[in-house]
C-alpha cells in the first residue's frame, strides 16, 4: 500500500534524473530542485563551460553530473546517451527541456529559423526519448512508473501576440508528442506529461522582460511572472509518487495567463 505521508508522496530522493538544457533558465530551476531534494541529476547543454560550472555549483548541495552535448544533431545525442549509459543502468526521470526561440513576422520568417526550432524543440525530444527508452523501461513498474516530462509552452496552447509563430507550432507539437508517448508506453510503466510554462526569468525571455515585464505582469491574472519554485515544484510533483497516475497531461504553469487574450 502506498505510504500517504507527504514526505513520501512527494519524495524524489534516490531517483536518477536527466534534465536537458539544465544549465540555465527553466532547466536549471528544475535541476536544482531535484538536486536539493536528494535526486541524482544529470544535466546537459550545448555550452560545456556553463554546464560544468553548474555541475560544480550544484555538487556542493547534492549529486549533479554535467554531460555537455548538442542535441540538435544525432552525434550530440549519441554522445549524451553513451555517456549516461556508462554511468547508469536505468533512468527514472527524463526531462526534455532544451529549447530555443526565434521571433519574426510570419511574412518574413526565415527558413533557417524554422529549421533551427524544429531541430532543437521537437526532433531531440522524439529521438532522445527513443534512445533512452531501454533505460526508462529498466526503471519502470506499473506501481512506480518511470517518467518522461516534456517542457512545452503556453504558446503551444494559445496564439501569442508576439511574432513567434514557428515557436508556438513546435511547442504544440511537443504537447501532442507527449500524448502519443503517454498512450504508447503507459502499459510498460512509463508515463509522459508536459509542462507548459508562461513567462519565467531566463536567457530566452530576458529581452522581453527587460522591455515589457510590467505589462506582462499586468496581463497575468496573478499579476506576476513565474519563479523557480513554481517550476521546480510542478516537475517534482510529476516525478514523485503523488504524480504517478498523471499521464498525457499538459499542465500550464503560468498563473492563468493562457486564458487571457493579451500577451
Amino acid at each position: 500500500m502506498t505510504n500517504l505521508q507527504v514526505e513520501n508522496l512527494f519524495s524524489v530522493k534516490g531517483k536518477t534524473v536527466l534534465v536537458t538544457g539544465g544549465s540555465r533558465g527553466i532547466g536549471l530551476m528544475i535541476a536544482s530542485t531535484f538536486v536539493k531534494n536528494g535526486a541524482k541529476v544529470y544535466i546537459s547543454s550545448r555550452n560545456a563551460e556553463v554546464c560544468q560550472a553548474v555541475e560544480k555549483e550544484l555538487s556542493q548541495i547534492g549529486d549533479c553530473v554535467a554531460i555537455p552535448a548538442d542535441l540538435s544533431d544525432s552525434e550530440g545525442r549519441a554522445k549524451l546517451v553513451a555517456t549516461l549509459k556508462s554511468h547508469e543502468e536505468k533512468l527514472d526521470v527524463l526531462i526534455n527541456n532544451a529549447g530555443a526561440n526565434w521571433s519574426a513576422p510570419f511574412k518574413e520568417y526565415p527558413e533557417h529559423g524554422y529549421d533551427k526550432l524544429m531541430a532543437i524543440n521537437v526532433k531531440p525530444i522524439f529521438y532522445l526519448t527513443q534512445d533512452l527508452m531501454s533505460m526508462l523501461e529498466s526503471a519502470a513498474t506499473l506501481e512506480t512508473p518511470a517518467r518522461v516530462i516534456n517542457v512545452g509552452s503556453i504558446d503551444g496552447i494559445r496564439v501569442s501576440t508576439i511574432d513567434n509563430s514557428a515557436y508556438g507550432m513546435t511547442k504544440a507539437a511537443v504537447h501532442h508528442l507527449t500524448k502519443i508517448l503517454a498512450v504508447k508506453f503507459a502499459g510498460k510503466g512509463i508515463t509522459c506529461n508536459a509542462i507548459a510554462p508562461g513567462p519565467f526569468p531566463s536567457k530566452m525571455t530576458k529581452s522581453m522582460l527587460d522591455n515589457v515585464q510590467p505589462m506582462i505582469e499586468k496581463a497575468n491574472p496573478m499579476r506576476r511572472i513565474g519563479q523557480p519554485g513554481d517550476m521546480g515544484g510542478i516537475a517534482v510533483f510529476l516525478a514523485s509518487q503523488a504524480g504517478s497516475f498523471c499521464n498525457g497531461t499538459v499542465i500550464p504553469v503560468d498563473g492563468g495567463m493562457h486564458l487571457m487574450a493579451a500577451m
